[in-house]
């Protein structure tokens, strides 16, 4: 007779409420080892199009599916999620919220139907810091208050921008951090008060936010943080991952102990990594963060998000403004070649 744990193994994602009761019933203590030592998170970011548009590619439909098809712990959101930020004319009220519907009817909406917990950061493009989009940033903060995931919160006072929960044996941190330039001090003295108290309670700990610390991508070798104190904040805390968006191409990096990730847009303008003239491909990112301290991290590309973007296609470095980023597995020469998350 064939093992029953074999057997439910050919269930889809879309049944996975099936899938765990079936599990429990024939897989018994297994099946509940084996959920609690991963947890599996997609990532996804740069969703929008040309300032104002309330149009979202027919990628963004794909890729929000396969991510239910995944059937994550979580999914994560580091920003430009609507097309805001323009100067001239200034978009409304009733423009922003309008993005902010069509976001909700392509993505908030059909993740919250799969019971997928979403837990989002600002992007330039969603609630910049500065006086000229303070009406943007009131109606972020509107968006997603009510839309407060059902999360594991550790510090929700400034919740949706600088905030931190757990999920199982990792720690995740969204830090607010919408322009080029040093993130804020209040910021930073939050972060650091945060993981000298909270981080060592866990196995992983997880930052994520938009502007990326050091620059990955052609055309924005300027917009990224720099910030070596906080730079210094991440290393002593022992943060082992820092997700970042902005520059819409895919790179796993690794510098000073630190795997900085990052992402693949979505919508509008791929942008090719720096030292390469070819734009990076649409992704996803699925992290996957094991209790005994391993980390898988894969970007999955093509028409419905299920093919891995071979390392050996990216750049073994890059290098930009004296600092130095080597290729994940080049540099821990631990990281599998393909995660366990490839879509079947």
């Amino acid at each position: 007779m064939m093992n029953p744990c074999f057997r439910i193994r050919i269930v889809t994602a879309r049944h996975s409420a099936i899938l765990g009761l079936l599990l429990c019933l024939f897989c018994g203590p297994l099946a509940a080892q084996s959920k609690a030592t991963m947890t599996r998170v997609v990532v996804v970011s740069d969703l929008n199009e040309s300032y104002g548009s309330t149009r979202y590619s027919p990628e963004v439909d794909e890729a929000v599916r396969q991510t239910i098809e995944l059937a994550p712990d979580l999914v994560i959101s580091t920003g430009d999620m609507v097309a805001g930020q323009r100067l001239s004319p200034t978009l409304d009220h009733d423009e922003v919220r309008a993005m902010w519907q069509a976001f909700d009817r392509h993505v908030t909406m059909p993740l919250a139907r799969a019971g997928l917990p979403f837990a989002v950061t600002p992007g330039n493009h969603d609630a910049s810091t500065g006086t000229r989009f303070a009406v943007e940033r009131e109606l972020y903060r509107a968006q997603w208050l009510p839309r407060k995931p059902a999360l594991d919160f550790v510090d929700a006072a400034d919740y949706p921008f600088n905030y931190a929960f757990r999920m199982h044996d990792t720690l995740f941190v969204s830090l607010d951090a919408t322009h080029v330039g040093h993130l804020s001090t209040q910021s930073k003295r939050w972060l650091e008060q945060l993981l000298q108290q909270q981080g060592s309670k866990y196995q992983h700990r997880v930052v994520f936010s938009h502007v990326p610390l050091w620059p990955f991508a052609v055309g924005r070798e300027r917009d990224y943080l720099g910030d070596h104190e906080l730079e210094a904040i991440l290393q002593r805390g022992k943060v082992g991952v820092v997700l970042s968006g902005h520059h819409h191409a895919y790179y796993p990096g690794y510098k000073d102990g630190v795997r900085f990730v990052s992402q693949g847009c979505l919508g509008a303008a791929p942008r090719a990594l720096l030292g390469t003239s070819q734009p990076s491909s649409r992704t996803i990112t699925v992290i996957e963060l094991e209790a005994n301290g391993h980390v898988r991290i894969e970007a999955y590309g093509g028409t419905g998000f299920d093919r891995p973007v071979p390392r050996s296609t990216l750049p073994p470095k890059i290098t930009a403004h004296g600092t130095t980023m080597v290729r994940d597995d080049l540099a821990l020469k631990t990281v599998p070649a393909a995660a366990s998350a490839t879509a079947r």
